[in-house]
């Protein structure tokens, strides 16, 4: 996966060791909160060994229509707006379900097939759904979260609707065992 506005790609095996947190994002929508709240847990956990992956994704109500290029400065005038600017790593934009979905998603819903807060999380709407094929596992809208632990194991996944801070009291839990 390449981060925007790297030459290179980011190896995920180079990050082990570390808890992930792991989130398809969009900056349209209602995302303000999402991206300051993953802001300030990447500032509170970064140096106890969190890294926060974002991984902008259009497949959900075409909210990330910009490009690559744009979506920094997106991020930075426009939604969350104000000189915001993220302390975690920005993919470029991928899929995150259907046949081109990124390897990475592909893993983590198979290992977690269901949000834990919402086991029953499907689309909304149907007439939304823009890939093929669709599967039960498939991630239901922007800001679905993983959580991974130091060794690479999935360890929790969460739905839209969970406030992205409170994935703090898991993060606490998988920092305090230790590398």
């Amino acid at each position: 996966a390449r981060p925007l506005g790297v030459a290179e790609p980011l190896e995920l095996g180079s990050l082990q060791g570390r808890v992930l947190l792991v989130s398809n994002v969009a900056s349209l929508g209602t995302t303000t909160r999402d991206f300051t709240q993953l802001r300030e847990l990447q500032q509170r956990y970064g140096s106890r060994g969190l890294t926060v992956l974002a991984f902008p994704c259009n497949q959900f109500g075409h909210q990330e229509n910009a490009t690559n290029e744009e979506i920094l400065n997106s991020l930075k005038h426009v939604r969350p707006g104000q000189g915001y600017e993220p302390n975690f790593t920005v993919f470029e934009k991928c899929e995150v379900n259907g046949a081109n979905a990124h390897p990475l998603f592909t893993f983590l819903k198979d290992a977690l097939p269901f949000p834990h807060d919402d086991p029953m999380a499907l689309m909304s709407n149907p007439q939304f759904i823009i890939w093929s094929p669709v599967c039960r596992n498939d991630v239901a809208w922007n800001f679905e979260k993983f959580l991974i632990d130091r060794d690479g194991v999935p360890f929790k996944r969460y739905s839209r609707s969970f406030e992205t801070i409170k994935i703090q009291d898991d993060i606490e839990k998988l920092l305090q065992q230790g590398p």
